[in-house]
């Protein structure tokens, strides 16, 4: 009966073989190494993400520090107080961030201005028209527009550039739409409508 026993125990075990240590290492190896490359790609996976939203934020910073915004009211003057001839405003920076070109498109600066302005009325929309520009009080005198400058904006209605002309006027009650678009930061959408009777300078707010 013993015999059996014994004898049939080892007709299991016969033909199996252990594993051995260099076998072993040579697994932990290859699992070491596999996890090694998987976490190596998600780690690049996660710098990479990190410096594109980095990216994108300082973008959306210089964006923002290169904004202009509207300094107080909106002006409209006439000649005739039957239509207007001439739209005036002034600009500055919107916080304390970084110098904007505002190179006039005048005669003397005509085609090197980098700030395009348009003028949308019920008829018409003229794009890069002509515009000049006056400092108010502390400035360096250059074309770039810093903190603490103020600049005036004038659109002479008459002379909107070469090839540049309205098919309305800008009578009572009438809308228009001045976009001022700098090379870079947002755009400012100045809307307004004219009141019931023209004068020679009217304060559109």
């Amino acid at each position: 009966m013993f015999r059996k026993s014994s004898s049939a125990v080892y007709s299991m075990q016969h033909g199996q073989r252990g594993m051995t240590g260099l076998e072993t290492a040579i697994i932990l190896i290859a699992f070491v190494t596999v996890a090694a490359v998987f976490g190596y790609a998600i780690l690049s996976a996660g710098l990479f993400s990190a410096e594109r939203s980095k990216e994108t934020i300082y973008a959306g910073l210089n964006e923002a520090k290169s904004n202009l915004e509207i300094s107080g009211s909106v002006v409209a003057g006439s000649a005739d107080n039957a239509t207007v001839d001439k739209i005036i405003f002034t600009v500055k920076n919107a916080i304390a961030g970084n110098p904007i070109d505002m190179t006039p498109n005048s005669d003397a600066t005509l085609g090197q201005n980098k700030c395009v302005i348009s003028l949308t009325t019920a008829e018409s929309y003229i794009n890069n028209i002509k515009w000049s520009r006056q400092d108010l009080g502390c400035s360096n005198g250059n074309n770039l527009l810093e903190t603490g400058e103020q600049f005036e904006i004038t659109l002479n209605l008459n002379d909107l550039g070469v090839g540049q002309t309205m098919s309305d006027n800008l009578t009572a009650n009438t809308y228009f739409t001045v976009q001022v678009k700098p090379a870079v930061g947002s755009t400012i959408t100045i809307q307004r409508q004219l009141p019931p009777a023209i004068n020679s300078i009217m304060d559109l707010h």
